[in-house]
């Protein structure tokens, strides 16, 4: 019997008003899969991430969390989910790492960790700062657990922002350019937690500029070009033999920097 795909998109279509960013893309995440989104600044891979968590209204297609489809009303740019704990719900799941951190500068690291398992899911606080403890020594910043994010360096407030996502327990993780505001000392530290993560079996989407990171990491490489899928496959076969010439210069450029 096949599996339920944790997370599955049909079709989708997202446009800013005139401007269409992505033109019917669809993919599947089984549970453990580690997918890398690429493509150059503008292809729709981060508008995509940010629709499969429902923090963007899409305007056509579907979107399935564990074969359970995202109820809609309206049509077309009038579209938008019809059920708001349907979308808290899968939001909690689907658990996503931001670019810029996005850690709360008022409260110390282990706050911020604690806070949506303790206030969003009202989970008992003694077991959420046990997990959120553990969290922190598991991803290297056990000793910063009191410190405000202001006083940890740029790959020490990402991997804290890593720990806050892992804490709300999630059946997957959603990455947005998770090392693109570091610098390559500090990139290293957290790309090690991600693969770490990928080899617990971690169901994880991963939109980055790194193609070092996607072919270490993911099973599958999804390239977008212009709102659409490009070309797709292992790392090992798309890298060392890419298909199309738009893949050729994309990786041309990318593998040179």
């Amino acid at each position: 019997m096949p599996q339920t795909p944790v997370i599955e998109i049909r079709n989708l279509h997202k446009a800013y008003g005139t401007l269409d960013v992505l033109k019917g893309v669809s993919i599947n995440a089984q549970m453990g899969d580690v997918i890398a989104l690429i493509g150059s600044s503008g292809s729709g891979k981060s508008t995509l991430l940010r629709c499969c968590n429902l923090l963007e209204d899409s305007q056509q297609g579907d979107i399935l969390f564990k074969g359970e489809p995202v109820r809609w009303k309206g049509s077309g740019s009038n579209r938008q989910p019809a059920d708001r704990a349907q979308v808290t719900r899968i939001r909690t799941n689907l658990s996503m790492v931001f670019q810029s951190f996005n850690l709360w500068s008022h409260m110390t690291v282990l706050q911020n960790v604690m806070e949506a398992p303790v206030h969003v899911l009202r989970q008992d606080r003694a077991e959420v700062e046990a997990r959120a403890r553990s969290l922190l020594d598991k991803v290297g910043i056990g000793a910063k657990a009191d410190v405000y994010p202001a006083q940890m360096s740029g790959g020490q407030q990402q991997r804290a922002a890593i720990a806050r996502a892992l804490c709300m327990e999630p059946e997957a993780l959603l990455f947005d350019e998770p090392t693109s505001a570091l610098d390559p000392e500090l990139e290293q530290e957290v790309i090690r937690v991600i693969k770490a993560l990928a080899q617990e079996g971690r169901t994880m989407l991963i939109v980055t500029h790194d193609m070092r990171l996607a072919a270490d990491v993911a099973a599958n490489v999804v390239f977008l070009h212009d709102g659409r899928i490009e070309e797709q496959g292992p790392p090992a076969s798309l890298f060392k033999t890419p298909q199309t010439a738009r893949l050729k210069q994309f990786l041309s450029h990318s593998l040179a920097d």
